[in-house]
């Protein structure tokens, strides 16, 4: 089904009037992804990657119309990069705002962000105990709070006998 995706995206691309250099196959924990590399990255990326989000949502509805696919939405684009340069960058403004909620103990509220910007911050503190994440807010509001959870370590419970 790959191969017939990768055609989709093709024609996405040829009707769009964006260039076309390479379409390259990825698969990662949170689905496939679409690699493409192109000249027109900036026509097809958009505004902070607005243009880039419909035309993968575009395809998602492609794909589930035509393959009668429940996977679609594990399917995303990237284009020059730009998708892991951005996740990369918010993790770095993540891990930043993580350990000032540590310092200070005291939940940290991003800027709003985009589900999968939302996605990116959650799985990063996945292995974290004094880490929590939650979102917060409506629609385009919505953002992630980083929460400092404090670990108190018990000391082991002795048996009182009495002496």
């Amino acid at each position: 089904m790959k191969d017939e995706i990768v055609k989709e995206i093709e024609g996405l691309l040829k009707a769009m009037g964006v260039a076309l250099t390479s379409i390259e196959v990825k698969q990662n924990p949170r689905g496939v992804v679409f690699s493409i590399e192109t000249p027109d990255s900036a026509r097809l990326i958009g505004g902070s990657g607005e243009a880039l989000d419909a035309t993968t949502h575009l395809l998602r509805r492609i794909v589930e119309k035509k393959f009668s696919e429940e996977s679609a939405r594990e399917i995303s684009l990237d284009v020059n990069g730009y998708k892991e340069i951005q996740a990369e960058r918010l993790r770095g403004v993540a891990r930043m705002l993580a350990e000032r909620a540590k310092m200070f103990k005291h939940d940290v509220e991003m800027e709003p962000m985009s589900a999968y910007e939302r996605l990116v911050i959650h799985s990063s503190f996945e292995g974290d105990p004094n880490i929590r994440t939650e979102s917060h807010g409506e629609g385009k509001f919505r953002r992630v709070v980083i929460k400092y959870i404090e670990i108190i370590d018990n000391p082991p419970l002795t048996a009182n006998k009495g002496f």
